[in-house]
């Protein structure tokens, strides 16, 4: 059973304490059962769908799957140690972020879509993944030099959601499709903005030389995270199955 009772159990004793570190286990363990329960509902509603939209039924089932397995344990790790689970956090990341990126090419790939597009999606999440763990846990003393690659190549790819190729692609693949893209840029340009804001708690100097919560910093850059991705990876596999359900229906 994947969530074990000494888990549970161990779970609730820290939620006892009523300290920064409560809410912080609490929120991995809620993030845990979130994505559990949107990956199952992701995979069994995908026979529901036409063929066109099953591969992306199926991109979103696997990034809250691959979310599910990785707050499991980045839960246990923090119960244990107290430490932020930064590696495995990015490991994460570089698995889930790229295939919320493949969404757009799949949704719009009906409109015209090219391969390149696809890369140039794929290749900005990894550079704003990469920059991003340097930033946080190998170069912590150049952590605004790396913060502002990774920002770079974040708002690269709100450009191309926003104005460039996504956004002149939704246009010409209907008003469904238009409407869905929209709503997804909107979690690039709003709810991928809460990243930004762990890593300014989470690195040295906080934001503009001032220090978040002392000491307690890294625990809350835990709880922006862990918000961050429940809103973002749920939310995006449900604008992709309501623009698959009203696709059908029309």
């Amino acid at each position: 059973m994947l969530i074990s009772l000494s888990s549970a159990q161990q779970v609730a004793a820290i939620f006892k304490n009523g300290d920064v570190n409560t809410y912080t286990a609490f929120t991995f363990f809620i993030g845990t059962m979130a994505m559990m329960a949107a990956a199952a509902f992701f995979f069994m509603e995908m026979r529901n769908m036409e063929d066109k939209w099953r591969t992306s039924i199926l991109v979103s089932g696997l990034i809250t799957f691959i979310a599910a397995v990785h707050y499991y344990y980045m839960r246990d790790y923090y119960t244990e140690t107290k430490e932020s689970p930064t590696f495995f956090r990015y490991v994460d990341w570089m698995l889930t972020v790229p295939l919320m990126c493949v969404e757009f090419y799949l949704i719009t790939k009906k409109a015209g879509a090219k391969i390149g597009l696809l890369w140039k999606l794929i290749f900005a999440s990894v550079v704003m993944l990469v920059t991003g763990y340097f930033g946080e846990a190998v170069d912590r003393d150049n952590s605004v030099m790396w913060g502002v690659l990774s920002g770079l190549a974040y708002f690269y790819i709100a450009y191309l959601v926003w104005f460039g190729e996504v956004a002149k692609l939704a246009e010409s693949a209907g008003p469904a499709v238009a409407k869905a893209t929209r709503i997804l840029a909107w979690f690039v340009l709003v709810g991928w903005a809460i990243y930004p804001l762990g890593y300014i708690l989470g690195t040295p100097g906080g934001l503009f030389g001032v220090t978040f919560g002392g000491e307690e910093s890294g625990a809350w850059m835990n709880v922006v995270y862990n918000i961050g991705d429940a809103v973002n990876k749920i939310g995006f596999g449900l604008v992709i199955y309501a623009l698959a359900k009203s696709d059908s229906k029309a």
